[in-house]
C-alpha cells in the first residue's frame, strides 16, 4: 500500500505527467498512468516518490543548505533604536535573498527557484508569509498587530536555508523523473 502511495506522489510530480494533463487536472481527479511494464520500473517511481515525501514532509529535519550569510549593521537604524527594516526580497538572477536593511543571503543556485509551490518558487513563498503587513482596521492595527519580523529572523533564516536544500532536491528528483522515457 505503501508503494502504491508513494508511486501515485511521484506521478502528480512528473513533469510530463503535469503538461500532457494539465487541462484535465483542472476540471476532474486525476488519473494515474502506469510507468513501465515492469516491478522494477513502478519500485524505481516509488522510491522517487518516497524520497519526495520524505523532503516535503520533513523539511524541518533537512540539513541546510550552505547559503553566504551577510550581515552589515544598519548604523543609522541602529542609532535611533529601533529595528532593521524588513525587506523580504529575492533575486533569482543574482541568487541573493535581501532579509532587512542588515542581512543578505547569497549563492543560492538557479535549481532552487524551479520549485514551485502554486505560481510562486518555494523561496518566494517563504518571504511572503512572513512579510509585515499593516491591519486595515486601526482597532485592530492598534490593538493585535504584534507581527515583527525582527523577533522571528533566526528562524526565518533557517527554514530558507531548509527550503533552498528541498527545492533543490526536488528539481533534482523530478528531472531524473523527467529523464526517464516513457
Amino acid at each position: 500500500k505503501q508503494a502504491i502511495f508513494h508511486y501515485v506522489y511521484a506521478v502528480l510530480h512528473d513533469p510530463s505527467y503535469r503538461e500532457t494533463y494539465a487541462q484535465n487536472l483542472k476540471r476532474e481527479f486525476p488519473r494515474i498512468p502506469l510507468h513501465g511494464d515492469n516491478e522494477a520500473s513502478f519500485l524505481q517511481w516509488a522510491a522517487w516518490g518516497e524520497a519526495l515525501m520524505a523532503l516535503h514532509i520533513g523539511y524541518e529535519q533537512v540539513a541546510p543548505f550552505a547559503l553566504v550569510r551577510t550581515d552589515v549593521p544598519d548604523e543609522k537604524v541602529r542609532a535611533s533604536g529601533q529595528s532593521p527594516k524588513c525587506i523580504l526580497k529575492s533575486d533569482k538572477d543574482t541568487g541573493r535573498i535581501t532579509l532587512d536593511s542588515e542581512t543578505t543571503l547569497s549563492g543560492v543556485p538557479r535549481e532552487a527557484w524551479a520549485y514551485l509551490l502554486g505560481n510562486r518558487c518555494a523561496i518566494d513563498w517563504v518571504l511572503y508569509q512572513h512579510k509585515e503587513k499593516k491591519p486595515k482596521y486601526p482597532t485592530i492595527r492598534e490593538k493585535f498587530d504584534t507581527y515583527r519580523f525582527a523577533d522571528y529572523k533566526e528562524k526565518v533564516i533557517d527554514l530558507l536555508l531548509r527550503v533552498t536544500t528541498v527545492s533543490v532536491e526536488t528539481v533534482r528528483i523530478v528531472a531524473a523523473m523527467k529523464a526517464v522515457g516513457r
